[in-house]
């Protein structure tokens, strides 16, 4: 071969036509569907493949095998695998809406989609819906092409009834481009339509309050505001979230719907390792019920019925597959033969170009048909204006085809069919059924020709179709539209149960939790020689606080404290504590609940809980001590206290009422009672304790075994202004601690 036999071209411009041409091979014949039918070409040839294998909706079940070795040997020469998994997608009710392929088999689940059966064991036929698209196939409704080899035709188009890629809805990934349409309703897009054909001028405001969003084939609920909505439909392009559907019985939840294409174990298993990793302590098991009957039905176990159901769901809505989001973008083939991004009203309005090209041409193709007919139903009833002179020329002539146009003035295509009749059929009745034919023939052509001349009989037809498919197919909305969604991850205090507990602190600086608020913590065993420092009553899901002999703040999630089945854990292990110091108060409640806060050195204030909570390990200075002066234990304030009490060591009780301490944040507080500065630094008077008082509370005051009992009338000798010495309140020194009693009679007052 000479050089002169070679053709140069460069290397870029050969790289961009090669692309090119792949690209649109990719865009136009495998991935992108086409407006009209809302098919890609692989499902167009399998249920044309179908159709041509009498697979109609009405016949027995064929092996799918057969059905895919038509499809690759005579229109799509691609893999056998390919060509079934695109087969079984249009079986599948939970991958379309409305299927197209009417299989019998495992044609696989919603949990393993791909689990189908090999095509050597499923049979499969078309579903009465398939119909929509192939009733008038044969119609003249559309062009067709030479197949891949060129020794069949198969169509370009299919002629859909209906806006079907609106109803099953699509997904691919082209060159540089991909599509994802969701499944709508039946009905809605029926009426929308129905409405674009009487009012061309409908805007999608008023479309969207017929079509009100995407619709799946179960009853998970779509999650999109109007304004999502909108915007998705009017631009082509957008998003929206699908959640699954849920019912509660007694301590279980059951999941009955699960988002497109979302698995059930692959969601089990998401819950089962938040479970091991104790993240959902508040449920005890799991389980997939789903049987033929009930294909998902997904078991949720909880711990108990005070478990809120709905929180716990909004978090796994968060954290697993039974929320998920899908992309929309309505990129299709237009009429024109590009891709293009469509609105929801372009979109229905191009199908309706289609559809009314696509009448027109079946109108037209049965219009010949009738004339044809016509024509030659006007030969045969000639020849019966002087059916002897016909038989005559039949069995005397020749040349009886030339002579019968002839004598009778007949067309060829007339003449050959009186030539074909049957003897029988020159007999009076078949006169009379001929005319009868003719009859009716021309009321069908007079009907036919009046729609084609008329805009409005064409649109009247094609809206009396779509009722009638509405009427045959339609059906209810089964996915709920909600504005938007509650899932949210659970925060750690999220994910505790609620239940009550008492937090026990021992002297030695241990710490347990006990179930309920019935427990005595003086009762619980001890390490040793070592008791109970301090204990309070709250919720698991509450912070305990920690008040060290320094005057720093702790705190530890109660829900994670030790059993009080077994002795604790020093508390040291969870803290970084400074070095001898003591553990002397154990807290817990909500954030706006208070607390007195106080010392040895007889300052204190009132102190919210949220501002003793520490997010530190080592702590936070919360209160300020006067030198040699220690921590006392805080005390829980109630609505109904109005008084503190406060004794020294050496017996003085001093009562004033609250309102005289501030509320602070941190710090040294205000002087409750007063300790002479030189004799707190020797140790020879301090504060011993403090009391919260209700006005009809009596005051307990213990000295070892001893007690002293202050009825209501009894201690308001002793109330006075903050920060005064008190009063000795008899011979008692050593006064170890005071007691609020709440119960007391009329006369005590």
């Amino acid at each position: 071969m000479t050089k002169d036999q070679f053709e140069s071209i460069s290397l870029k411009k050969y790289a961009e036509e090669s692309y090119l041409n792949y690209a649109m091979y990719v865009i136009l014949d495998r991935a992108l569907p086409n407006v009209g039918d809302g098919l890609k070409p692989v499902q167009r040839r399998i249920l044309y493949a179908m159709s041509e294998l009498g697979l109609d909706a009405g016949a027995k079940y064929k092996k799918s095998a057969r059905t895919v070795g038509d499809v690759i040997g005579k229109f799509h020469p691609h893999g056998d695998s390919a060509a079934y998994e695109a087969m079984v997608l249009m079986a599948q009710n939970f991958s379309f809406k409305y299927p197209l392929v009417d299989g019998q088999g495992n044609w696989g689940s919603q949990d393993d989609p791909k689990s189908f059966a090999a095509m050597r064991y499923t049979e499969s036929k078309l579903t009465a819906f398939a119909n929509l698209l192939i009733s008038e196939l044969k119609s003249g409704t559309v062009d067709w092409q030479p197949n891949f080899d060129g020794s069949l035709l198969e169509p370009v188009i299919f002629p859909s009834k209906i806006p079907m890629i609106l109803l099953n809805g699509t997904s691919g990934i082209a060159v540089g481009m991909a599509t994802d349409i969701a499944s709508h309703n039946i009905n809605e897009v029926i009426d929308a339509t129905i409405k674009l054909i009487d009012k061309p001028k409908t805007d999608l405001k008023d479309i969207l309050k017929i079509i009100n969003g995407p619709d799946f084939s179960n009853h998970a609920s779509i999650i999109a505001n109007s304004e999502e909505l909108y915007e998705m439909y009017a631009t082509g392009r957008g998003g929206f979230k699908i959640q699954a559907h849920w019912t509660q019985e007694q301590n279980q939840i059951i999941i009955n719907a699960l988002p497109y294409q979302a698995s059930g174990s692959k969601i089990l298993e998401q819950i089962a390792d938040q479970m091991v990793n104790k993240k959902l302590p508040m449920v005890v098991d799991l389980s997939d019920e789903g049987d033929h009957k009930e294909p998902v039905r997904l078991v949720i176990t909880l711990k108990s019925n005070r478990v809120n159901a709905s929180d716990l769901m909004n978090h796994l809505f968060a954290s697993t597959d039974l929320q998920k989001s899908y992309r929309m973008n309505m990129n299709l083939i237009s009429l024109k033969g590009g891709p293009k991004v469509f609105s929801l009203v372009d979109l229905l309005k191009e199908w309706l170009v289609f559809r009314k090209e696509t009448v027109k041409r079946k109108l037209e193709h049965r219009l010949d048909q009738v004339n044809d007919r016509l024509h030659i139903l006007e030969g045969l009833l000639t020849i019966f204006i002087d059916i002897d002179k016909v038989i005559k020329i039949i069995r005397n002539s020749e040349e009886p085809k030339k002579d019968l146009i002839k004598n009778f003035k007949l067309s060829d295509i007339q003449a050959n069919a009186i030539l074909e009749i049957k003897l029988r059929q020159i007999a009076k009745l078949e006169q009379i059924k001929l005319e009868k034919e003719k009859n009716e023939l021309v009321s069908e052509q007079d009907e036919i020709e009046k729609v084609l001349k008329s805009k409005s009989r064409l649109k009247t037809l094609i809206k009396n179709e779509l009722l009638e498919i509405k009427d045959n197919f339609g059906d209810e909305r089964k996915s709920p539209i909600i504005s938007e969604s509650e899932a949210k991850v659970f925060s750690e205090e999220e994910t505790i149960v609620t239940e009550p507990i008492t937090v026990v602190l021992s002297k030695a600086g241990w710490i347990r939790s006990a179930k309920g608020h019935e427990i005595d913590p003086s009762s619980l065993s001890y390490k040793g020689d070592d008791s109970l420092q301090d204990f309070a009553r709250g919720k698991s899901n509450q912070l305990a606080v920690f008040l060290d002999s320094n005057g720093k703040a702790y705190s530890i999630p109660s829900h994670s404290l030790p059993s009080a089945r077994g002795m604790g854990e020093p508390i040291t292990g969870r803290l970084n504590a400074d070095s001898g110091v003591k553990f002397i108060s154990s807290s817990i409640g909500a954030d706006v609940d208070k607390f007195l806060i106080m010392n040895s050195g007889g300052y204190g204030y009132i102190a919210e809980y949220k501002n003793m909570i520490s997010n530190k390990k080592s702590g936070r200075a919360f209160m300020r001590l006067p030198e040699n002066a220690e921590m006392l234990k805080a005390i829980p304030l109630r609505n109904d206290h109005t008084h503190i009490a406060a004794v020294s060591n050496i017996g003085k009780l001093l009562i004033f009422e609250i309102s005289e301490l501030p509320i602070l944040g941190k710090g040294k507080g205000n002087k409750i009672i007063n300790i002479p500065k030189d004799k707190l630094a020797a140790g020879e008077e301090f504060m011993a304790h403090a009391q919260l008082l209700a006005i009809d509370s009596s005051l307990r005051i213990e000295v070892g075994k001893r007690f002293v009992t202050l009825k209501p009338k009894d201690w308001s000798e002793y109330i006075l202004t903050r920060a005064k010495r008190g009063k000795k309140v008899g011979k008692l020194i050593n006064i170890e601690r005071l007691v609020e009693e709440l119960k007391t009679s009329k006369e005590d007052h």
